[in-house]
């Protein structure tokens, strides 16, 4: 629920008043849009482009401001600085803990989700966001090398103390999300209420297994990438930027399908401006008529959050979602690993 300040706050200036959703079969309530953390952290520890300090706090600060109240952040993001400045801003800006919903991430460091690393990282976690709990904790992705039984009993070990309310997945096979709530539900352990997946209007393979999984049990879907990494948000391509011209991820996610991928833009282009909004709103707009909760937004810029909050003014028909999808074609699995990545491989979700 919004504080009263805030939506004072908001209608003074003309600002939406979003709706809130419940993530899963939680009681934990979230905005519909939730920002992306990993703008924020100490730029060069991962990206030349990460806010410092200041500006993290004042987009952190922009946000609250705007109603929003989800933030969702991971260990690895900026080598632990994503986590710290979130949470250093929270603190800075005097907001009641129970005023926000946090959420971070776990398996891109020592162990993945054995055991040992679980509860090690937690502790990391908790720590540079100033926090005795979180909200929600999120596996990074499907561990090969340990056995679902113990990252599942590990995920529910702190649920039971108290240090995690809620837990979810990131990208993954069908399958696997299908075997880790299964062990969970045989176990009577906590099961995972969320879905960080990667899908966008550029990339839809989820719909095939993953996310009618998702659907089916309630679970909540939060995507990251809801913008293709700015490729929704701009009918050219490239456009110059520092973090287009330096973002490999980004790159290696997309510019193999550009071909495929540019009569969808054009398509996004088109019907914002038939209907007077931005391309950014129209690709968001579309994520809540498939029935996301919450795409997670990566914001360099105060902007970028107004534009989102917008959006969620935006409605779109079936005749609308229909003729955005129409040039869709089957895509390489991106997010999803075919196997743990070497030791030292840095392999991150684009939020934007």
């Amino acid at each position: 629920m919004l504080k009263l300040a805030t939506m004072n706050l908001a209608r003074q200036k003309g600002w939406i008043i979003m709706e809130f959703s419940t993530l899963g079969h939680t009681d934990i309530r979230v905005s519909p849009v939730c920002v992306g953390a990993m703008s924020f952290g100490q730029p060069g520890s991962m990206h030349a482009w990460s806010l410092d300090y200041p500006a993290s706090e004042r987009v952190i600060g922009h946000a609250l401001d705007l109603g929003i109240n989800f933030f969702d952040t991971a260990n690895v993001y900026s080598a632990g600085t994503s986590e710290g400045y979130l949470g250093r801003a929270l603190k800075a800006l005097q907001v009641p803990r129970d005023q926000f919903v946090l959420a971070s991430k776990v398996y891109f460091n020592a162990g993945r989700l054995s055991k040992e690393a679980i509860h090690r990282e937690i502790d990391g976690t908790l720590k540079r966001l100033g926090t005795d709990y979180l909200d929600l904790y999120i596996i990074h992705r499907f561990d090969y090398d340990t056995p679902v039984e113990e990252t599942m009993g590990a995920l529910n070990d702190l649920v039971v103390a108290g240090k995690v309310r809620a837990i979810g997945a990131s990208a993954m096979y069908g399958y696997q999300f299908m075997t880790m709530q299964q062990v969970a539900k045989d176990h009577g352990w906590a099961t995972f209420q969320t879905m960080e997946n990667h899908y966008n209007l550029l990339y839809r393979e989820d719909e095939r297994e993953l996310i009618p999984i998702c659907r089916q049990q309630g679970v909540s879907l939060m995507p990251y990438s809801p913008l293709a990494a700015g490729h929704l948000s701009h009918r050219d391509w490239q456009v110059a930027t520092s973090r287009s011209q330096t973002d490999r991820v980004a790159m290696g996610k997309y510019d193999r399908t550009e071909s495929e991928d540019q009569p969808i833009v054009e398509r996004v282009a088109q019907l914002a401006a038939d209907k007077g909004v931005s391309m950014s709103q129209i690709a968001l707009a579309w994520q809540w008529a498939k029935g996301v909760t919450a795409p997670i937004v990566g914001s360099t810029k105060a902007s970028h959050l107004d534009d989102a909050v917008a959006a969620s003014a935006v409605r779109l028909n079936a005749e609308d979602v229909a003729f955005l999808e129409a040039p869709y074609q089957p895509h390489p699995i991106v997010g999803a690993l075919d196997h743990n990545p070497a030791a030292g491989t840095v392999l991150i979700d684009e939020k934007k």
